[in-house]
């Protein structure tokens, strides 16, 4: 079966995907649909995250590497409204830039961050465009 994840800088050294920490360990979310996991990667953008791909693997494919990273993963079913956790990591194990060295760090405020009118005006286009 094929599902849709959330990578980032697809194709590169420093190709990562989008995990939720649940305690101790770390959670891939498998959807079924490509318009949710769409959504759910401009929800991550609305938290201040860089902009993820999303992208068609064999769900296999996902549980195999689940395995050998010690990650749990979650089928998403479609039309199920999946919202990012609140609270993110203060820091990944990925970087968003190609330099691995680098490490990327969430803002540490859990509120919002103030977004211009242009910011989210094309979040808001983003989003109508799913429906």
């Amino acid at each position: 079966m094929r599902v849709y994840v959330l990578l980032y800088n697809v194709g590169t050294e420093n190709e990562g995907i989008h995990t939720v920490q649940m305690g101790e360990k770390n959670k891939v979310l498998m959807f079924e649909s490509q318009e949710d996991a769409i959504r759910y990667a401009l929800l991550l953008e609305a938290q201040d995250f860089p902009s993820a791909s999303v992208e068609s693997i064999d769900s296999e494919e996902v549980e195999e590497f689940c395995r050998s990273a010690n990650y749990d993963w979650e089928l998403i079913k479609n039309g199920k409204l999946e919202i990012p956790p609140e609270k993110n990591v203060e820091q990944t194990e990925w970087s968003p830039e190609d330099n691995p060295s680098q490490k990327w760090q969430q803002p540490e405020t859990e509120t919002p961050s103030e977004m211009s009118s242009e910011e989210l005006e094309r979040i808001r286009r983003k989003l109508e465009g799913l429906l």
